[in-house]
C-alpha cells in the first residue's frame, strides 16, 4: 500500500520504493507487459501518479516458477487479416494476472504478434478457464477487438465444446436452462436472481459411467456448462469444484466456434483433442439413439 512518504510519485518510482529487489527499470518492464494494477484496476503508464491509500499488485517473475509457454506449430489453428484462432492447451491461464506474466496465452500472442511485426497488443475479448482446452480468438487490432467483442456479446459465435463427465443422462439431447450467479469466491451455482443461462447438450458416446457429452451454449456465463452439467447430476471428469471424479485435467474442451467475419464470411475453427483426453473418447461406446 502506497504510504504518505509514497503520495504524488511516479507508479514506477513507486514500485521501486516499496517492493525491495524491484528496480525502477524492472517496474516500467512489469508494467509494460500488464502485470501491474493500482486498485485492482491494470494500469500500463509507468508516469501515472499515485496517492497515499493506493493498494499497488506486481507480478514479479520468480526463478524457474513460470517457465515461457511453448506451443507446437499446429497450436495455430487459423489466421487471417483481422484474427488467429489458438489451440489453449489445459493447464495455463488465458490471460495474464499481476502474478504471473510468462506462461500464459495471452503473452504467448503477444510474443507471436511480435515476431511477425505487429506492433498491436493482445486482447483477450473472450476466456477459457484454466482446466479447460482448446479453441480461442485474439484480433489483431483494436478495430477487430471491437467487432469481435460485439459478436460474442450479441451472441453471434457458435461454440461448441465437448466433455467427459460421469454417468449418463436418460435423454440424448436435453437443455438446462438455469441462471447462474456467484455462491463464492471462485464458484458459481444456479441461483433465484442470477443472469440467464441456456445449454444445449447431446450425449456423444458412453460407457463404463463415462458419457462424451457435446455442449452448445448459448449464453456466455462464467463457468456455465460446468455448473449445467453438474446442476443435472454430471459433474465433468477432473473438476473438483463442481463434484468431478478424479482425472489428469478438467475433460472440458472448445472444440470448435464459428463466426462471421467483418467481410460476411462464415469462418469455422476446429480444435483437436490432446492425449489424454483423446484416448478416453477413443474407449467410448457411440451413443444410439432410442
Amino acid at each position: 500500500m502506497v504510504g504518505k512518504e509514497q503520495g504524488g510519485f511516479r507508479l514506477d518510482d513507486a514500485i521501486a520504493t516499496l517492493c525491495a529487489g524491484v528496480s525502477k527499470t524492472e517496474a516500467r518492464r512489469i508494467i509494460d507487459r500488464g502485470g501491474c494494477t493500482v486498485n485492482v484496476a491494470l494500469v500500463r503508464v509507468a508516469s501515472r501518479s499515485v496517492k497515499s491509500g493506493d493498494v499497488i499488485e506486481i507480478g514479479v517473475m520468480e526463478t524457474g516458477r513460470f517457465q515461457e509457454l511453448q506451443l507446437p506449430p499446429e497450436a495455430l489453428l487459423y489466421e487471417d487479416a483481422e484474427l488467429i484462432a489458438v489451440n489453449k492447451p489445459a493447464g495455463i491461464n488465458s490471460q495474464r494476472t499481476p502474478y504471473q506474466l510468462k506462461g500464459t496465452l495471452e503473452y504467448w500472442v503477444s510474443e507471436y504478434f511480435k515476431a511477425a511485426g505487429l506492433s498491436e497488443a493482445a486482447r483477450v475479448v473472450h476466456r477459457l478457464d484454466r482446466g479447460t482446452s482448446g479453441a480461442m480468438l485474439f484480433p489483431k487490432s483494436r478495430g477487430a477487438a471491437a467487432w469481435l467483442s460485439s459478436q460474442f456479446q450479441d451472441g453471434l459465435v457458435e461454440k461448441h465444446y465437448l466433455a467427459l463427465v460421469s454417468g449418463r443422462h436418460e435423454e440424448e439431447r436435453w437443455t438446462v436452462d438455469g441462471p447462474i450467479g456467484k455462491i463464492a469466491s471462485a464458484r458459481y451455482g444456479i441461483v433465484d436472481g442470477g443472469k440467464s443461462s441456456i445449454t444445449e447438450f447431446r450425449t456423444v458416446a458412453s460407457s463404463g459411467g463415462i458419457s462424451l457429452v457435446e455442449a452448445r451454449p448459448l449464453t456466455g456465463r462464467t463457468h456455465q456448462i460446468r455448473v449445467h452439467l453438474a446442476s443435472v447430476g454430471l459433474p465433468i471428469c477432473g473438476d473438483g469444484t463442481y463434484g468431478g471424479g478424479a482425472a489428469g485435467r478438467m475433460m472440458l474442451h472448445c472444440s470448435s466456434m464459428t463466426i462471421r467475419s467483418s467481410r460476411g464470411v462464415e469462418i469455422t475453427v476446429s480444435a483437436p483433442l490432446d492425449g489424454e483426453f483423446k484416448e478416453l473418447v477413443c474407449a467410448l461406446e457411440p451413443a444410439t439413439s432410442g
